[in-house]
């Protein structure tokens, strides 16, 4: 059976934080390779970036694979591979304000390949950094609900970074 997620509601999630850092260095984790493979993911993997062309139109392209011991039991026995290679398609790059990407959801078995949009807005405020990024909802609850806490978690990982 395949499930086409057309059918999904259209919805976002946004999540908020304050960092008490300068703009460069959250634009700069966001933005470069050094940068992407120090924080992201959840906690539990690692990410190799193979391609960064930081450009409307330019590819993101990584490999994301499981390396903490729970994450690698909980992937087998979900069915997925330990390691996936992850494209996204910046859609707006406006430096120090606004980073902007489609995800290809093309992991999932038995579901249609679909895209997901996040958009990461970044503002100086008198604590640091203010920054709100909001993606697109997954095909349905379960999977929305596991990449709001696999986003939970990568902001969190982002925190750390930062106060390095």
């Amino acid at each position: 059976m395949t499930t086409h997620p057309q059918a999904a509601p259209q919805r976002s999630i946004t999540f908020e934080r304050t960092y008490p850092s300068s703009l460069d260095d959250v634009w700069e984790l966001w933005t470069t390779k050094d940068g992407i493979e120090s924080w992201w993911g959840p906690e539990g993997f690692t990410v190799t970036v193979h391609e960064m062309d930081l450009r409307p139109g330019g590819l993101l392209r990584y490999a994301m694979t499981a390396t903490a011991p729970e994450q690698v039991a909980g992937m087998k026995q979900a069915g997925l591979p330990l390691s996936s290679e992850v494209q996204v398609t910046y859609t707006d790059v406006t430096p120090q304000r606004r980073l902007a990407y489609t995800h290809r959801v093309d992991f999932i078995h038995g579901v249609t390949p679909y895209d997901v949009s996040t958009v990461i807005e970044l503002q100086p405020s008198g604590q640091g950094v203010r920054m709100s990024v909001t993606s697109g909802a997954m095909h349905n609850e379960e999977w929305s609900k596991r990449a709001s806490m696999g986003m939970e978690s990568q902001l969190g990982r982002l925190a750390k970074r930062l106060q390095r």
